[in-house]
């Protein structure tokens, strides 16, 4: 059986092993795969593992030997999962193997914002703390978490961890899901319609899949309906928020901050709005990339292929 990894460099690259995967097949692993070479490495293979490169209903037809597309990740919208249906190829995900990676990268983001930790650090560097008249100093605002309210989008695995973090900080939790699972809510959590967690919370953190209906949902007319001041996190997907309107928000004050671990093209293009947008954190999609995480993703994408080959698919998104 030929395996093939066509983009396995950002999983692995060289801390941890493809051993495991190795035992189940004949595997090629390639760091990373251009457009124009996608049909000719997985021409014979009968399972492809794949993060990023796009699998199109066009390339799916011409691959008859594929039976199962391993998505070593929790979005699989690369993948025209319809047209894999229609082939009979199944697609299977990574769902839960960042959760509390991607839950404390929200608060990495976050504290940032609040404290510019990294920033009055290299003051200190500089010699501004050894040359100041006075005991101590501040170039920024300093924001205290603690009583204010924090809406999640998205209240899944991510966004329920997300909330217990809010919680330990002493911050109230809005939660907004499709599916609210009211036997979570307490003093502090509670679910509430979309408009009434834009309007209430005093920070924003997004944690929904990207689909149609999400595409954008942070826009001018959203971004209107929050408080003065308020401050956005999105470590879930780039086009949740129509770049041009947050960066519009945000150089005018009526967003105060804003931190991004995604934007609507990566790598991220020099002429993206939020790039010269004020109090605008950017990180390079590292949220779910702890060498911890990385690992769990490794042994669930193994796992997922063991129970295709044992006749019992898991975590299957296109059934």
């Amino acid at each position: 059986m030929k395996i093939v990894v066509l983009d396995g460099y950002t999983l692995n690259p060289g801390d941890i092993s493809w051993k495991e995967l190795e035992k189940l097949g004949e595997l090629t692993v390639y760091d990373r795969t251009p457009e124009e070479k996608i049909l000719e490495r997985i021409q014979d293979a009968e399972i492809v593992f794949v993060n990023k490169v796009p699998l199109t209903k066009e390339t799916l037809r011409k691959v008859p030997s594929v039976k199962f597309i391993g998505v070593l990740a929790t979005g699989y919208n690369i993948v025209d999962t319809d047209a894999a249906r229609e082939l009979g190829i199944l697609v299977s995900n990574i769902p839960t193997y960042g959760t509390m990676a991607v839950a404390q990268f929200v608060f990495a983001l976050l504290l940032e914002i609040c404290h510019h930790v990294g920033v009055h650090s290299e003051e200190v560097r500089k010699g501004a703390w050894t040359n100041n008249p006075d005991w101590c100093f501040w170039n920024y605002p300093l924001i205290e978490l603690a009583d204010k309210t924090m809406g999640i989008i998205g209240f899944g695995r991510i966004g329920q961890a997300t909330g217990k973090i809010a919680q330990a900080l002493g911050m109230k939790v809005l939660a907004y899901d499709e599916h609210p699972n009211k036997a979570l809510e307490s003093d502090t959590l509670k679910y509430v319609t979309l408009d009434e967690l834009l309007a209430e919370s005093d920070v924003i953190s997004l944690h929904c899949p990207l689909f149609e209906n999400t595409r954008g949902m942070i826009n001018k007319h959203t971004i209107a309906k929050m408080k003065d001041g308020v401050m956005i996190i999105n470590t879930s997907r780039g086009p949740l928020i129509v770049e041009e309107d947050l960066a519009e928000a945000l150089n005018s004050g009526k967003v105060y901050a804003a931190a991004a671990d995604v934007v609507s093209t990566e790598p991220i293009k020099m002429n993206n709005p939020l790039l010269g947008a004020k109090n605008c954190i950017i990180t390079p999609h590292i949220a779910w990339a702890p060498k911890e995480s990385r690992i769990r993703l490794m042994e669930i994408a193994v796992n997922n292929l063991k129970a295709f080959l044992e006749g019992a698919p898991v975590n299957i998104v296109n059934k």
